[in-house]
């Protein structure tokens, strides 16, 4: 028998509603359904003074129900997806509701919290409305809620940029009412007990109008939102059809507002970029399930990788691991190699720094993570070994030949080569099951995509093992095959020979670049 997606209990008089949706407590219509029901039967129930929305396990809601988008995207027939009546039912609620929120509130979780009467989050949440990343807008009252809360300009900055803020901003804001530490539910339950006992009514965000600006202060920050909408996502029509919405939400009531929203969400949802974006979105996630490769395989636990190479490639992938909290063993054969490439590593950070997304003290722990040596000393310590160094089948195969005598067995053995045959390196070793392709892309410790190259004799662990590290990391890790170029370089050469073609036709290089970036290719060539 399913487990229900939504379930109940009374404490002390609150009725706590926990969503068991796994694994991200999305808003499917069961959930919604349940949702509705659960808040009905609270509201009626004689033995409850109020309600606590909580989510199950890692994370409070993480969004809406994606899978809707895309027959939405395609099909003009296919019905929206419609939150509203469940959001209006928590607002109307006569009995304070307390939103509960661990992990994330993303999308339609967050707009669903911001329909209740109060927020509590533990510190380590974060919230957002990451809508436009997908080339859509928030499409349930998220843009007319979230400059109610925490005013037109910070609305505008969440929507345009699609980043999440943490749980200290948002209190900052007024989109929480409060952050604890530790035992959220317990917290949240306390909440509800004293909005009970204070007496209503309790605040609907709806009717809020005290942070919305007047036109003349407004004016300045939808002016400078467009400018970052133009600067961040060019080529996009999103975030300008939400900075739209938000600005119906500063001109428009409530009801009014929340239709013009709807009326720009189905615009978005139609675009040719919000088709693009929804699909990458399920492709990326397609790509993480490898089809001959089982969900148990066993995997090599990596805390420790070595990394022999330390130009560009080597220092970036350097950078990627230590971020994801890796020990890193750098080696270079020269020191003056090794000095350049420390150097391009802490130059990375302090612009990190300067930019206000590190602080000195996370910079220097990264970098204590970053052992540089001259030697492959220790390198039988490693889990992971990455060879980085230049693009030569001959020098490839002497470093494989050393790490094979060196590393520890059953360490995976990886290179980065970006055109080479994985076969070939791998058979200069008394392990070719253990050897893999890991191909990062330039810079590596910024670009998503690490392709994660089979051989004939890959081991499917090793296979397995690879894409958990990618996973670690943060990265996008895609299985393909062992062919000149793999995927990425062999979509790539036509396009750079089109462009060479051009020049050789008598267009100059800074015309191509020009032309391909303002197309939206942001490397041009």
């Amino acid at each position: 028998m399913p487990t229900p997606p939504v379930r109940t209990e009374t404490i002390r008089r609150v009725r706590v509603i926990t969503v068991d949706n796994p694994p991200v407590n999305a808003l499917s219509d069961a959930v919604q359904q349940a949702l509705t029901t659960a808040v009905a039967e609270a509201g009626t129930d004689p033995d409850v003074d109020a309600m606590v929305i909580i989510g199950a396990g890692r994370t409070f809601i993480a969004g809406a129900d994606i899978t809707t988008l895309e027959p939405l995207a395609w099909d003009p027939s296919a019905p929206k997806p419609e939150l509203r009546p469940l959001l209006q039912r928590v607002e109307r609620s006569a009995r304070p509701v307390v939103m509960a929120i661990h992990g994330t509130a993303l999308g339609g979780g967050l707009e669903l919290a911001m329909a209740g009467h109060y927020r509590i989050a533990l510190a380590s949440a974060r919230v957002g409305l990451p809508e436009c990343a997908l080339g859509i807008i928030p499409g349930a009252e998220g843009t007319q809620r979230l400059p109610r809360l925490a005013g037109v300009e910070k609305a505008l900055e969440m929507v345009v940029t699609s980043r999440p803020i943490a749980a200290a901003d948002a209190l900052a804001h007024g989109i929480l009412d409060e952050v604890v530490e530790s035992d959220l539910k317990e917290a949240a339950v306390a909440l509800a007990e004293r909005r009970a006992a204070a007496g209503g009514p309790h605040p609907r965000t709806s009717e809020r109008t005290d942070r919305l600006g007047t036109p003349e202060q407004n004016a300045p920050l939808f002016e400078n939102a467009r400018a970052l909408a133009r600067k961040v996502k060019p080529h996009q029509p999103a975030p300008l059809l939400a900075i739209e919405a938000i600005e119906a939400a500063t001109r428009l009531p409530f009801a009014e507002g929340s239709e013009r929203e709807a009326e720009l969400f189905m615009q978005s949802v139609r675009t040719e970029p919000a088709k693009a974006l929804i699909h990458v979105f399920f492709a990326e996630r397609a790509a993480a399930k490898v089809p001959d490769l089982p969900k148990d395989t066993p995997t090599v636990p990596v805390r420790r990788v070595a990394i022999v190479g330390a130009g560009t490639m080597g220092g970036g992938i350097a950078m990627a691991c230590s971020n994801a909290g890796l020990d890193v063993l750098l080696h270079d054969a020269s020191k003056d190699a090794l000095d350049r490439g420390i150097g391009t590593i802490r130059g990375n950070y302090a612009r990190s720094v300067a930019r206000g997304r590190l602080t000195e003290t996370q910079v220097d722990e990264r970098m204590a993570r970053i052992r540089p040596q001259l030697t492959l000393d220790g390198l039988d310590t490693a889990d992971l070994v990455i060879e980085a160094v230049f693009e030569d089948m001959a020098l490839k195969q002497q470093v494989f030949g050393e790490i094979d005598r060196l590393a520890r067995p059953g360490a995976i053995l990886a290179t980065n080569t970006s055109t080479l045959d994985i076969d070939a390196i791998a058979g200069v070793t008394k392990r070719p099951e253990d050897v893999v392709g890991l191909h990062f892309f330039s810079p590596a410790q910024v670009m998503r995509l690490v392709e994660i190259v089979r051989g004939r004799r890959t081991a499917p662990g090793t296979l397995a093992t690879a894409l958990a590290v990618a996973k670690a990391l943060g990265k996008v890790g895609v299985v393909v095959g062992n062919g000149p170029g793999f995927v990425g370089n062999r979509m790539m050469f036509p396009y750079m020979y089109e462009t060479q073609y051009m020049v050789e036709e008598g267009a100059t290089p800074e015309q191509v670049d020009a032309a391909l970036t303002g197309f939206g290719m942001a490397m041009g060539m």
